[in-house]
């Protein structure tokens, strides 16, 4: 049975803050609540603990439709509330985000390694997202896609709200064609080009995915596009979208890429934060007929690999 979609919610009474939404909750329509402040130290209390809360209920963070509520407002099922978390301070990555293209529907933006796409976790005010917002003056931008935070290239985002299920639905049905680049370890020995099909799981709080037996659920290709000093640069084709994908069959092929902190060991936090060790992979082109214009489009990153840049061993360079 398809589960229903639950009420829209009315537009948010809280601007953003530093490109970022508010938080929403709805109040669940079984409450039993004696207050609101009761209902929210059940629900944040142990993030937020129970002087946090106060505090910022007497500071009238938390708004409902009709302006601030305070600690002993009367709990009403299945109306909305709305806050801002208080933001820790994060790294500044120290790499601009490039914009490759940009017209009343889209923003397709160059994103550098270590920035995440999207707000989550640890990541919140030092994302994509965020920061395209700010700069560019669009506080309804939204992702079509994300790209992971070690990974550099492009990302697309959707600038109106009537646009965004037309490019998101794009991704989702695997209408679009991406193009990475990696820089691993050359080796004669492995056969290239090839398909890589395997089944690739990553379990919930794991770090890293793994492959293991069954039916294959991830489809890569993989091309030799040069080699020298001992590397290779390699262009990664995706045919479906597994966390880690590429990372994992580059690895299982005896290639992993360079300066991977989680193949084909996890390594320590610190070392995965490295800046001067960027993950050498790239999201070097988008491809697809755009759903509004019915228009073929491509869109290519201007970044580069440094390792193939500047390689450790600048030999000559070879065609495989």
């Amino acid at each position: 049975m398809a589960r229903r979609p639950g009420p829209k919610a009315p537009p948010s009474p809280l601007g953003q803050r530093s490109g970022v939404d508010p938080v929403r909750v709805r109040l669940p329509g079984d409450g039993m609540w004696p207050s609101i402040r009761a209902f929210l130290l059940a629900r944040y209390g142990d993030a937020l603990g129970a002087a946090r809360l106060d505090a910022m209920l007497a500071q009238g963070r938390f708004v409902a439709e009709r302006g601030p509520v305070a600690a002993e407002s009367p709990y009403v099922p299945g109306s909305w509330l709305w806050f801002h978390r208080d933001f820790r301070p994060e790294p500044e990555v120290p790499f601009p985000l490039g914009v490759v293209y940009r017209d009343e529907r889209i923003v397709v933006a160059d994103k550098p390694h270590f920035l995440a796409t999207t707000p989550r976790g640890s990541h919140v005010t030092e994302t994509a997202l965020a920061r395209l917002r700010r700069d560019l003056g669009l506080p309804s931008l939204s992702p079509a896609h994300r790209l992971d935070r070690l990974t550099a290239g492009l990302a697309l985002f959707v600038v109106r709200p009537e646009f965004r299920g037309a490019y998101q639905t794009l991704f989702r049905d695997r209408r679009v064609r991406k193009e990475y680049e990696g820089v691993a370890p050359y080796d004669p020995a492995v056969n290239l080009p090839r398909t890589v099909r395997s089944r690739v799981v990553k379990d919930r709080g794991s770090l890293a995915a793994r492959e293991e037996p069954g039916p294959p659920n991830a489809v890569s290709r993989v091309e030799l596009l040069a080699h020298r000093g001992g590397l290779g640069r390699y262009r990664l084709l995706p045919a479906t979208g597994r966390t880690h994908q590429l990372r994992v069959h580059m690895n299982a092929l005896g290639l992993p890429l360079l300066n991977d902190p989680l193949y084909p060991e996890v390594l320590p936090e610190p070392a995965a934060e490295d800046f001067s060790r960027p993950l050498q992979l790239l999201a070097r082109a988008l491809e697809f007929t755009d759903p509004v214009t019915g228009r073929a489009v491509r869109f290519e990153s201007g970044l580069e690999l440094s390792a193939w840049v500047a390689p450790p061993d600048a030999g000559g360079a070879l065609a495989p």
